[in-house]
């Protein structure tokens, strides 16, 4: 079952077309990578999903319901109130503390036993001790934690987050990427979180979807991506041409120790290749031990 499926969506600001003809699909129970560049689309098809914008064009599903912001809450069959929502700022009120914003929430959605909910989520995010002191005085870690505490009042199925691991120290990155892992892995919560920090999105997601221009331009698994994109190597020289069949192993190379330094003895510095063909080795300046080419040096795979 797919928890989320946009439709050829496409919303114009401005006579700027933030998303054109989007198509979107988040399985049940996944943690979806959504990637794009600063003005991608990707905030803009995450508030079609929460209900916070119309499409212009095509249509936006949660749960199996239409979600249309014009609509409200109760004809959207009450889907907003299983999304949970951390777009750009988080909604705070600065001249409130940590828990008057989150009581002021829990009152709205209704939530029962809102003060031991709210202490709950402050222990589980890190916000315990923050006691009186006002939101307009919080770092931005705390402002992200309390953004997230919020968007997990209510116990929602589906959780929206729009780069939550901005602005936080490397500790604290790991604490938020662990914390949401366990969500999904315990609660089976449904996540989608869009980041610029390729690294932490590979260490937790299952899912990923790249959006550019406003069109999604690839959805994978983690799988996928790992066979595609997990093994490469870059080879920079200074005669790319007469190198480039460096890049073209033939079926004939063999792998060969390293050549013996003045001692008689091995090196172990670098792994070689040994090629029948004279002009298919590089590396440092120094003769092939094995080809022997009037061309023929090292190609180093490894080094010091």
């Amino acid at each position: 079952m797919d928890v989320v499926n946009i439709c050829g969506a496409s919303k114009t600001y401005s006579g700027k077309r933030a998303v054109d003809d989007l198509r979107m699909t988040v399985p049940q129970g996944a943690i979806y990578g959504f990637v794009g560049r600063n003005g991608a689309g990707k905030s803009t098809a995450m508030k079609l999903i929460a209900g916070l914008a119309s499409p212009d064009d095509g249509g936006v599903e949660v749960f199996g319901r239409p979600v249309n912001a014009r609509a409200g809450a109760r004809q959207s069959g009450g889907i907003v109130q299983r999304v949970g929502v951390l777009i750009e700022n988080p909604g705070v009120l600065p001249n409130m503390s940590a828990m008057d914003n989150m009581m002021a929430l829990a009152l709205a959605l209704g939530v029962p036993k809102p003060r031991k909910a709210c202490a709950d989520l402050f222990s589980q995010v890190g916000l315990s001790d923050t006691g009186r002191k006002r939101a307009k005085g919080f770092s931005l870690d705390m402002k992200q934690r309390l953004g997230l505490a919020m968007a997990l009042l209510g116990g929602p199925d589906l959780l929206l987050l729009d780069e939550p691991l901005n602005g936080l120290d490397p500790e604290a990155a790991r604490d938020m990427r662990n914390y949401l892992v366990q969500l999904n892995r315990t609660r089976g919560i449904t996540i989608v979180i869009s980041s610029h920090v390729l690294d932490q999105l590979e260490r937790m997601c299952t899912h990923y979807g790249i959006i550019a221009n406003g069109r999604m331009v690839r959805q994978m698994t983690a799988e996928q991506v790992q066979h595609e994109c997990g093994e490469s190597l870059r080879v920079r020289t200074a005669d790319p041409p007469a190198h480039s069949c460096c890049l073209r192993t033939p079926p004939s190379a063999t792998a060969c120790a390293s050549p013996p330094n003045r001692t008689g003895r091995s090196s172990s510095r670098a792994v070689s290749i040994r090629h029948k063909s004279p002009h298919c080795c590089t590396g440092p300046a120094r003769r092939c031990w094995n080809c022997r080419c009037s061309r023929g040096t090292w190609r180093s795979i490894s080094s010091r």
